[in-house]
């Protein structure tokens, strides 16, 4: 197997000429980098990927930080990401914290140790302390974590005027809404302010339950469900995320309650979930494989140095369904 050197010995080059045209394409005269190729080829020399980040002082990986994958929303946006960042020549790392201790700090150790390039960061993590004053390049999903990380996310108030005004096209007196813990500050808690104002308006009632911190499994979900019908029974519309509107419908069918006649439902993420289910749920979509497409150009961009002026802030649509 050919080595750097034989390709120095062949091009009449140094070691380090020949490093440096094979990590920068513009480098050296165009006499030199042909002489460099055309060694290259000669000797069939497959570079080490290893040694070029080391020199180029890149892992080529950014880690994604989120609660848990067996969320439909993070699994999609996962998925989504790994996509994108293949696409643009990197590898992911996951993290996922949920019922983990010190997940984020290892983390940020790795990229401050740079044993990876960037962080993707989109778990509902309390202690945002950990961001403050870091120079790597992070980018934040849907989360608040500093004033100087930016942060990519769905147009949520325009998701609650859309949720708002599937409801307003029929008689709902009273919706429940559900959200995500109080604790936690983030973008998307925008859409049920924007969705109140929008039904107070209008003279709707609306209560808002919380699911508990981290609370991301079916179980919280179906619990908060058979709660809602107890503490509520003349509700008669639910908004929440696809997991929590699809525990409510399972309920509610369970009851005896007739949807959409008696009981009108918005999920608010429109992943996979609300297309297979007992019946295709009405569901504001956010656009997770355009959110993940933006995330990773731009924690690339930010890599590389290069300045990024294009929009955070992607618009949401809302899917017909058969529930309001």
């Amino acid at each position: 197997m050919a080595r750097i050197r034989d390709v120095a010995r062949e091009a009449g080059v140094s070691v380090g000429t020949v490093s440096m045209v094979l990590n920068h394409n513009d480098y050296g005269s165009a006499a030199i980098r042909q002489k460099v190729q055309a060694a290259v080829k000669k000797l069939q020399y497959v570079p080490s990927e290893m040694a070029r980040n080391l020199s180029l002082r890149r892992t080529m990986t950014v880690g994604i930080i989120v609660p848990t994958v067996s969320h439909p929303f993070f699994a999609e946006l996962v998925g989504a990401l790994e996509e994108a960042l293949y696409h643009l020549g990197y590898k992911t790392m996951l993290c996922c914290t949920r019922q983990k201790e010190n997940a984020e700090h290892v983390f940020i150790e790795m990229l401050q140790r740079q044993n990876m390039d960037g962080i993707i960061m989109g778990a509902h993590s309390l202690d945002t302390s950990l961001y403050q004053g870091l120079k790597q390049p992070i980018i934040a999903f849907d989360r608040y974590l500093s004033p100087d990380i930016p942060i990519v996310h769905t147009d949520h108030v325009q998701g609650g005027h859309l949720a708002a005004q599937a409801f307003l096209q029929h008689d709902c007196r009273h919706i429940v809404e559900i959200s995500g813990s109080q604790m936690v500050k983030t973008p998307a808690g925008e859409y049920h302010q924007a969705f109140n104002e929008v039904m107070q308006a209008h003279g709707v009632k609306t209560d808002v339950v919380a699911l508990p911190w981290n609370g991301f499994g079916l179980a919280e979900s179906l619990a908060l469900a058979e709660q809602i019908f107890v503490d509520y029974p003349d509700v008669d519309g639910i908004l929440g995320s696809d997991i929590s509107v699809s525990s409510c419908l399972q309920v509610a069918v369970r009851r005896g309650i007739k949807v959409p006649e008696q009981l009108k439902m918005v999920a608010y993420d429109g992943t996979f979930i609300t297309q297979n289910g007992i019946c295709r749920l009405t569901a504001v979509r956010q656009p997770i494989e355009d959110l993940a497409g933006v995330a990773a150009q731009k924690i690339v961009n930010m890599i590389n140095g290069r300045p990024d002026d294009s929009p955070w802030v992607l618009p949401p649509i809302l899917l017909p369904g058969e529930t309001c």
